[in-house]
């Protein structure tokens, strides 16, 4: 990216959470824009994190720097306020401003188990659940946001995962993706009288390394791994997500976005962006072109009832979509629901 057109140049970002995944592909994505980039993260150099992954804050601060940017790896626990005031500081210490904050603090994946319904959960799991996937970004937030109320600008972003009202499809990661939308939204309100904006950005079907490494292929081979999966084929990278970052902090009517979620697919259509391959992909609409194809021409198998029932839970709750959820509910054969399951209107 030549330096004129570097957008963000003379900016200084923070990713929590920047070690792999959408948090890397921001932070890549922010530093290539001209950003002062601070990675922070539980994995890094010689100290990994109990993920057992290999990618680290250092591996992800050093692509900046290959690619011109400017990075700062440092190994921070963020459910740990004295370790989030110490970022702080530092932060404030040596850059003395913050204009974009990212959180896509996760890494708990080890720590939910699909099959469970909530009558089934592991109590003694909850609390350290909770405390990575979500009261570390209100630490984050309360420790770092009044770096932008006091110089009166700044976005922040929490990544969640979906941009629909309906269920997830497992209890204790529906709630904290649920809540951290709520978070952004109540700090939206919050901030109103500001010009600090907060809103929430959703990746796609994700390409992270974790899910290259589980379909066995490399970000450069990735279509070969749609013949275990279809709905990879509207997959994207997390340079997409970081693209969005971009033209979201970018765009000097943001204010504009506070409060909502916003697809990553669908801000490159709005801003006129692409991911690396040059694609705009689309994997909520295969989706919902595939449920209702299994719909219409029952009867479902136990591949094509998951498909529809994961699909119906996510969209029942969304007007737009009504006349689908209707099309799944009947193939589904579900009867008597209550007003709140029942498709909406």
């Amino acid at each position: 990216m030549a330096m004129e057109t570097k957008p963000l140049a003379g900016q200084v970002a923070l990713v929590a959470g920047a070690t792999r995944g959408a948090g890397r592909g921001i932070a890549r994505a922010l530093g290539e824009a001209g950003a002062l980039v601070y990675c922070t993260g539980r994995s890094a150099a010689g100290q990994p994190s109990d993920m057992n992954r290999p990618e680290t804050i250092d591996d992800t601060a050093g692509l900046i720097e290959q690619a011109g940017g400017r990075a700062v790896a440092l190994r921070v626990d963020h459910t740990r306020e004295g370790e989030v005031e110490s970022l702080t500081a530092r932060i404030r210490a040596e850059a003395g401003r913050l204009d974009v904050l990212v959180d896509s603090v996760w890494g708990a994946d080890s720590m939910l188990d699909w099959s469970q319904r909530f009558w089934e959960i592991d109590l003694s799991r909850v609390r350290a659940y909770v405390d990575q996937t979500l009261i570390s970004h209100v630490i984050t937030s309360r420790l770092l946001v009044p770096l932008m109320v006091e110089a009166d600008r700044g976005l922040v972003i929490e990544v969640i995962d979906g941009h629909f009202a309906g269920y997830r499809g497992q209890i204790l990661y529906d709630l904290v993706k649920s809540s951290l939308a709520r978070l952004a939204y109540g700090m939206a309100m919050e901030l109103v009288r500001t010009r600090v904006t907060a809103l929430c950005l959703s990746p796609g079907f994700l390409r992270s390394e974790a899910v290259l490494d589980h379909f066995g292929v490399r970000e450069e081979n990735w279509r070969d791994a749609t013949v275990q999966d279809p709905f990879f084929a509207q997959s994207e990278s997390p340079a997409l997500a970081g693209r969005a970052a971009v033209a979201l902090a970018s765009d000097p009517n943001v204010a504009s976005k506070a409060g909502l979620i916003h697809f990553a697919s669908d801000l490159a259509r709005e801003y006129g962006f692409t991911d690396v391959d040059g694609r705009l992909p689309n994997f909520p609409q295969m989706f919902d072109d595939k449920v209702k194809e299994l719909a219409s021409t029952p009867p479902l198998d136990e591949q094509g009832r998951y498909l529809v029932w994961a699909r119906y839970c996510q969209i029942h709750q969304d007007p737009a979509r009504r006349d689908l959820a209707r099309l799944l509910a009947k193939a589904l054969d579900l009867e008597g629901l209550g007003p709140g399951l029942a498709p909406c209107g």
